[in-house]
């Protein structure tokens, strides 16, 4: 080969448009090794150092580590799998980039909040799924027959939520921090269920057929008493809950689901219920849930009146 066909590391560097200190640092670290040394001891380069050189230049700007870069060039792996395990790390850190921005955007409207964002909003997909699961289990005290329930009272935050999502997801994180209401959800699962999928919880399905987790020790499927409630007081609402006919609906729940209906449906008639559904259907971009409180207030009155 002639003299005239191998490169200084001036040429590298003019020829890759990195500065000579780098192209200097690779030479010396063995990633880009000389051809050839001239007589008076400065090393040469041929095209295929040049070649490894532009390739190691593309893998550092795109993050990749000097060890791996130096795994890829001495083929221990290749630039396929470098590229597979970088592109995959690089999705969950715009995933949180995103979740930053959405905060960040939140935070200017809220800058109170800023310490409990930073604990909650924050968390990965995986610490907030947990932070839920924990709460489920102690509501449901890891009942199996619930399961399904419980995955429908989960949130999911989306990768690119809206402030409106993180602001409902911090909301909804410190609920479920919140013993009592958590003990309060624990009453409520332990004596009648929670009905059908997003329906015994607060009637967020709607219909009421779905089966609930039968109360009293049953362990059977029977529609969840809130849904039921619902569908029967809403057409007698602007009625007089002293009057007979609302006796009549009274003795038929009580008579339906025992003397302890008016205790749980209190419960249920809880505000932050209500709450963490509206919540939760913002967080996981569901329909607003329709309120039962109307009916439930007009059911506990007529209980009331009629004891």
């Amino acid at each position: 080969m002639s003299g005239d066909t191998f490169l200084t590391i001036g040429d590298l560097a003019r020829r890759t448009g990195l500065p000579v200190k780098t192209v200097r640092f690779y030479a010396d670290r063995g990633i880009v090794p000389p051809t050839h040394r001239a007589p008076t001891g400065h090393r040469r380069f041929d095209h295929t150092a040049a070649a490894r050189l532009d390739l190691v230049r593309t893998l550092r700007e795109l993050g990749v580590d000097l060890a791996t870069v130096r795994r890829v060039l001495d083929r221990e792996t290749t630039v396929a799998e470098v590229a597979a395990a970088h592109a995959d790390a690089l999705d969950a850190h715009l995933a949180v980039l995103v979740l930053r921005r959405a905060v960040l955007r939140w935070l200017g409207s809220n800058p109170e909040e800023i310490a409990l964002v930073h604990e909650l909003a924050l968390l990965s997909a995986d610490a907030r799924r947990l932070l839920v699961a924990d709460f489920l289990a102690d509501v449901f005290n890891g009942r199996p027959e619930v399961e399904g329930i419980a995955r429908t009272l989960t949130p999911e935050l989306p990768d690119d939520p809206q402030p409106a999502q993180v602001a409902a997801w911090v909301e909804l994180a410190e609920l479920t921090r919140d013993p009592g209401f958590r003990a309060l959800l624990a009453r409520l699962a332990a004596h009648y269920g929670f009905g059908g999928v997003r329906d015994g919880f607060g009637g967020l399905r709607g219909d009421g057929t779905g089966g609930g987790v039968g109360g009293n020790g049953s362990g059977g499927l029977r529609p969840d008493v809130v849904a039921v409630v619902r569908d029967r007081v809403r057409p007698l609402l602007g009625t007089d809950p002293a009057s007979p006919e609302a006796g009549t609906v009274v003795a038929e729940i009580t008579q339906r689901y025992g003397d302890e209906v008016a205790e749980h449906l209190e419960a249920a008639n809880d505000p932050r219920r209500e709450r963490y559904l509206t919540l939760l259907a913002l967080i996981n971009g569901w329909a607003e849930p329709e309120s039962t409180r109307a009916e439930l207030t007009w059911f506990l009155d007529a209980h009331r009146a009629r004891n």
